[in-house]
Formats: structure tokens, C-alpha cells, sequence
């Protein structure tokens, strides 16, 4: 049980984070979440914790591209891991890849359910494409579900000077 629900903080931790890629994994300005992962010395590593590793520090370092390879590596060692395909998809949106990081969040969404921490970065997502509607309703989504989630609130707040820059450019 333990493991399970460190396991579930570590992806809240890591989606919330991602709260439109401004906020990180690990809640500082590097893009990463650090949450107990061993490194790839350490025995009894799952072979996905390593390709975790690596994916992190890639996109810590801006390094989206090879991110991404990563990130899909470690989905590949465990279809199932919610870290590795909440990594894809923001690795996929700092690339521009809408298409295929909405592949990505259907499958996490497949494995974890429209959790606050899903429904906020969905929300950046839908922010970057420039559907704000759709991203204002989905931050309130996640807002019922965790009032008070300062992620939630830092997201709505982008999305707020968004939309008024965009409002100041149509006139």
C-alpha cells in the first residue's frame, strides 16, 4: 500500500509540476521530478527508472527532443507507468506535437483517471494550442476536484494574462 500511494504522490507530483510546463516535476525551475527515483548503479532498479532518469534530466535541461525518445522508452519497459507518459506528453507539447500529446495524455488519462494533476496539464496543453475555453473549463474541473491546488491556481492565472494578451492583439 505503501508503495502504491508514493507511487500516486509521485505522479501528482510530477503532473503537477508540469502545470504548463512552468511549474516543474519536483516544484523548481528545473522541469524535473526527483521523487526517490535511484539512479541506474542502484541494484534492483526497475529498467524503466533509468530511462525516467535520463528522460528527466533531458528535459530539465530543455533537451526536449531526447526527452521525448526517453520518455517513450520507459513506456515501452512498463506500458502502465503514468510518469513516463505524463513526461511524453509535456515533452511532446514543448515540441509543438499537440497531436501526439494528446495520444499521450488519452492513454495516462486510460491509467489514471481525470485527476486535478491530469486535468491541469491537460489544461497547459490545451493553453499552448490556444483553445483557452477549453482550457478554462478543464482548470475548473480540476479546481472542484482539488480546491485550493496552487497549481490549479497558477495555471488559471497564465491562462487569465493569455487571454488578455490575445485580447490586446485582435485590437
Amino acid at each position: 500500500m505503501r508503495g502504491r500511494i508514493l507511487k500516486f504522490m509521485a505522479i501528482g507530483a510530477l503532473a503537477l509540476a508540469a502545470a504548463g510546463c512552468q511549474s516543474t516535476y519536483d516544484g523548481n525551475a528545473d522541469g524535473e521530478f526527483d521523487g526517490g527515483i535511484t539512479d541506474s548503479s542502484s541494484f534492483g532498479s526497475a529498467p524503466e527508472q533509468v530511462w525516467l532518469q535520463k528522460a528527466k534530466k533531458y528535459y530539465r535541461n530543455g533537451n526536449y527532443g531526447l526527452s521525448e525518445r526517453y520518455y517513450r522508452q520507459a513506456i515501452e519497459e512498463r506500458h502502465s507507468n503514468a510518469e513516463a507518459w505524463l513526461g511524453l506528453a509535456a515533452s511532446y507539447d514543448r515540441l509543438k506535437r499537440f497531436d501526439l500529446a494528446e495520444r499521450a495524455y488519452e492513454q495516462l488519462i486510460q491509467i489514471t483517471g481525470h485527476t486535478p494533476t491530469v486535468l491541469n496539464n491537460l489544461a497547459y496543453h490545451q493553453m499552448l494550442k490556444g483553445d483557452f475555453a477549453a482550457a478554462r473549463q478543464t482548470l475548473q474541473a480540476a479546481e472542484e476536484k482539488s480546491p485550493g491546488n496552487p497549481y490549479v491556481r497558477n495555471n488559471m492565472d497564465l491562462l487569465e494574462r493569455w487571454e488578455a494578451q490575445a485580447a490586446k492583439k485582435a485590437t
